[in-house]
């Protein structure tokens, strides 16, 4: 989900029955519905941006070869090409455009157990090798700092933690933020209005809802959902005009779509909508 400079809203979805590609687009009036690649099974794990221009780009998964792949509008039609086709990629990718308005994707690369990331950089694709320390990558989560480098939150399934890559002007720093348990899945990363990155994800071990913030000298770890439910899984962290955090989720014991904000120094949780078996893929 994005929101254009006229706040209206857009969002790039999978069609599974068809196995398309899809973009629906608020006007002011009605949803505009298109389908962007029907070529194959194409279109999950899908990550949507809009460029400077107020273009959107989506990242996703083309299931029949296996290959990450990029969508842009230019204003007319959707351009689309394969980024990377060597192994089985494209998992769990998480598009951004950088600062100078290049488009970035992080994804997981499934034949290695590698988490990649993908640069464009003079109309062509840079890709690299993040972290290959054991079978790492899902769930990535990839966003700018302050000054214009990536950062990707993602889950190492080899040690059950969740894990932090960030690039510092000449390589990758990487670090486990929590290693608590099996924690780290369903990650969401954002940085705060003073640029410090937070992220939530998911604690298998408790079935709990956690938040990781560096205060500028160590991650500050809090369990932000520990009712006696099956809660935190398919988390989106996002932060208001104050800078407060706040956290969409599933609740999979009751089936519901669960919100949290932060407030002062407690969080406030609640039900947004429990009509049936809701609240998976949340943004």
């Amino acid at each position: 989900l994005a929101f254009d400079s006229s706040d209206n809203p857009a969002i790039s979805y999978y069609n599974a029955t068809k196995g398309d590609l899809k973009y629906a687009h608020w006007d002011g009036t009605s949803w505009q519905i298109q389908t962007v690649d029907s070529t194959g099974w194409v279109g999950s794990y899908t990550s949507l941006t809009l460029d400077s221009s107020g273009n959107p780009a989506i990242s996703y998964y083309d299931a029949t070869n296996d290959d990450l792949k990029y969508a842009h509008w230019d204003g007319t039609e959707w351009e689309k090409e394969t980024v990377c086709s060597i192994g089985d990629v494209g998992r769990y990718t998480s598009l951004a455009f950088d600062n100078w308005g290049d488009p970035a994707i992080s994804y997981y690369d499934l034949r290695h157990g590698d988490l990649k990331y993908a640069h464009r950089m003079d109309m062509s694709w840079v890709i690299e090798t993040v972290d290959s320390g054991g079978d790492v990558g899902r769930y990535t989560s990839l966003a700018f700092d302050s000054l214009g480098n990536p950062a990707i939150s993602y889950y190492d399934v080899t040690n059950g933690d969740l894990k932090y890559a960030q690039w510092n002007g000449t390589n990758w720093d990487i670090e486990t933020v929590d290693s608590l348990g099996d924690v780290g899945a369903y990650s969401s990363l954002a940085f705060d209005n003073w640029g410090n990155p937070a992220i939530s994800y998911y604690d298998a071990t408790n079935d709990d809802l956690k938040y990781a913030h560096w205060n500028g000298t160590s991650w500050v770890i809090e369990t932000v959902d520990d009712s006696l439910d099956d809660v935190g899984q398919y988390t989106s962290l996002a932060f208001d005009s104050l800078g407060n955090p706040a956290i969409s989720y599933y609740d999979d014991t009751k089936d519901d779509l669960k919100y949290a904000q932060r407030k002062g120094t407690s969080w406030v949780i609640e039900t947004v909508d429990s009509s049936g078996d809701v609240g998976s893929y949340t943004s």
